[in-house]
């Protein structure tokens, strides 16, 4: 099968024996898009960048890594007009709430006032909270990563004979690769990649969980002169097998 942009990290991820190949692939672009916004080529600066940042802004978890990232000049510069922006904002939805707007002639109960003000605001904080750049930055590009996922399985023999040689994924993207096979493949091969791939999250599944309970055996005195076996990790392993990303993964920083 030809090599392309998005097949080679795919077998890269693969290659990798981690608990998931598709937590290694977007653990990456996460790191791509901080490189990307905050990092040496300063994109942040750019008028166009920013006026996007400006727009969308940051998740919560978004903030923490780009916190931790390093450049703090970077997401000072950045966050100043965006906060800039969301306090403008902010107040323009205070001033024009039913609160703000009341009068005696058309005057409501206190509570229904209370509820629709804060029915208002609310909302559009909420609708904030759905927005992020970074999320937004390597969505497409994740979303490529899997299409691509299911060419391969279909293509390329090696590619899926790779697959079900893994340990599977975790259940987050477990979901997302069942909901894949539904949608890209047909007849008997899709009954049968359904099948191999079921068979593989239950044998690894399982193992985690093992590996999960003798780490906890372990701890029983009677153990402490016993072999580890696998379960020096099983903690984070099984963390990631059920949440999908990696608990045990440090900050990611500035490579300057």
């Amino acid at each position: 099968m030809k090599e392309t942009l998005y097949t080679i990290p795919l077998m890269d991820a693969f290659n990798e024996e981690e608990e998931c190949a598709f937590c290694v692939i977007e653990r990456k672009l996460e790191q791509d898009a901080l490189d990307y916004i905050l990092g040496s080529g300063a994109a942040y600066m750019q008028v166009d960048i920013r006026e996007v940042t400006d727009k969308i802004g940051f998740c919560q978890k978004h903030f923490k890594d780009m916190f931790h990232y390093g450049n703090a000049l970077g997401n000072a510069i950045m966050l100043s007009s965006y906060y800039h922006r969301v306090n403008t904002q902010l107040a323009k939805r205070m001033e024009s709430s039913p609160l703000a707007k009341k009068t005696k002639l058309f005057k409501k109960k206190a509570d229904d006032e209370e509820e629709e003000a804060k029915l208002s605001i609310s909302a559009w904080i909420r609708d904030r909270e759905e927005e992020c750049q970074i999320c937004g930055h390597f969505k497409d590009t994740y979303i490529r990563y899997l299409d691509t996922f299911f060419y391969m399985l279909k293509e390329d023999e090696n590619f899926y004979k790779r697959v079900m040689q893994s340990k599977g994924f975790c259940l987050h993207h477990y979901a997302q690769i069942a909901d894949g096979i539904e949608k890209h493949l047909s007849g008997d091969f899709k009954a049968k990649t359904m099948k191999d791939i079921n068979q593989l999250m239950k044998e690894n599944m399982n193992r985690v969980e093992g590996d999960l309970n003798w780490f906890i055996e372990k701890f029983d005195y009677r153990n402490r002169d016993a072999d580890w076996k696998n379960s020096r990790d099983a903690l984070q392993r099984a963390m990631q097998k059920i949440g999908g990303g990696f608990p045990a993964d440090t900050w990611y920083v500035s490579k300057k």
